[in-house]
């Protein structure tokens, strides 16, 4: 059984990392641009009569069940009195530009990751003012010149401090410091470390794992099925991430995938999922605000044996409809509905927007080979 070692943390104990997560951003940006939408409703995506996805919505949305890469179909079956506004990313840009040039001010050290969040190093900074009084600092300051809220969270790390931002949201401000480090990641669900998506955080709960501290109890068994998986979640179930705050990472490809915990043979029902990971990668280009050429399909059959399809258009799409009908042509070239799957997944690359400094978390799979 691997026990928790705290000798990793003892070189990162002075880093002090901030990330900065805006509050429904797009959704934000409309209402200030049209105050009457302020106690309403907002969400902003695809028609809800047509096959588009929910980009994000606001607070009052989100009390009826409505999320991102939500069908807005189904957004409006929640709530048809919700105000549906187009995306208008050229402005979300254009604010997001006057947030980086704010979060200049307090760091050289910053990892933009979207449009509407940001890390930042602020270990040499802290020695003046500290990481909390930046925190707030910035807050105050992102607010004073767009009139829009953020959230922040301050902590040793990278993960801990987005999972931070995350705890007091709207206009909130969360610190955990290297002494709470444990006994806050140990009572965390899994499925707050960011990596750990719903499909896996499933498949752990099937062998006990619901917490972090299932996962020391439970590590022989992670490792017997899945060593560089199980090496990753121990690390973070234990609050380490060595990861440096980077100012030069380029994103190459977006993309989404999920495994299944038992293997499919059923075209449908492939299809059906396909239809899912594909909602999902619309919403994350949407968010990232990207676009590419290349499609890419890729299969892992029931052996492990993984194959990936691709295509390269002639122009950038971020649509779910025309990424559906390449993948449905790249299916055609793979062994679905002769062979069971076990896993399925969609990128896109030759992006055209890679300036923004963009990074993302290991997207790992207890079942990944």
């Amino acid at each position: 059984m691997t026990k928790l070692n705290l000798n990793p943390h003892a070189s990162l104990l002075q880093r002090k990392i901030i990330h900065i997560d805006m509050d429904a951003f797009y959704a934000a940006v409309e209402i200030r641009e049209r105050p009457e939408l302020k106690d309403l409703p907002v969400i902003v995506g695809g028609k809800p009569t047509g096959r588009g996805v929910v980009s994000t919505c606001n607070y009052i949305a989100r009390k009826y069940g409505i999320h991102s890469a939500m069908p807005s179909s189904r957004a409006y079956r929640l709530c048809p009195d919700a105000v549906f506004v187009r995306s208008n990313f050229a402005l979300y840009k254009s604010i997001s530009s006057e947030i980086r040039e704010i979060l200049r001010k307090y760091s050289k050290l910053i990892e933009p990751t979207s449009l509407d969040e940001a890390y930042l190093d602020v270990t040499d900074e802290s020695k003046s003012s500290s990481a909390s009084e930046i925190a707030e600092a910035i807050r105050t300051e992102i607010y004073r010149v767009t009139e829009l809220t953020a959230s922040a969270g301050v902590a040793p790390n990278k993960m801990l401090a987005k999972i931070a931002s995350d705890i007091n949201k709207p206009n909130g401000l969360t610190v955990i410091k290297p002494h709470q480090v444990l006994d806050f990641i140990r009572g965390l669900s899994v499925r707050k470390i960011p990596g750990v998506g719903k499909v896996t955080a499933a498949q752990l709960e099937k062998v006990g794992i619901k917490r972090c501290a299932d996962v020391e109890r439970f590590s022989v068994e992670l490792m017997n099925r899945n060593r560089r998986f199980a090496q990753w979640l121990i690390k973070r179930s234990q609050g380490i991430d060595n990861r440096p705050v980077s100012t030069s990472w380029t994103r190459k490809s977006v993309g989404h995938e999920s495994t299944f915990f038992e293997d499919k043979l059923s075209v449908d029902e492939l299809r059906g999922e396909l239809s899912k990971i594909i909602r999902d990668l619309e919403s994350r280009l949407h968010k990232l605000n990207l676009m590419g050429k290349t499609i890419t399909l890729k299969v892992k059959y029931s052996n492990f044996k993984q194959v990936t399809r691709s295509k390269t258009l002639t122009s950038f799409t971020s649509d779910s409809n025309y990424i559906q009908r390449v993948c449905q042509e790249l299916i055609q070239l793979t062994d679905i509905g002769s062979r069971k799957v076990r896993l399925l997944g969609v990128s896109l690359s030759n992006l055209n927007n890679t300036d923004e400094g963009l990074t993302s978390y290991y997207q790992p799979s207890l079942f990944e080979s």
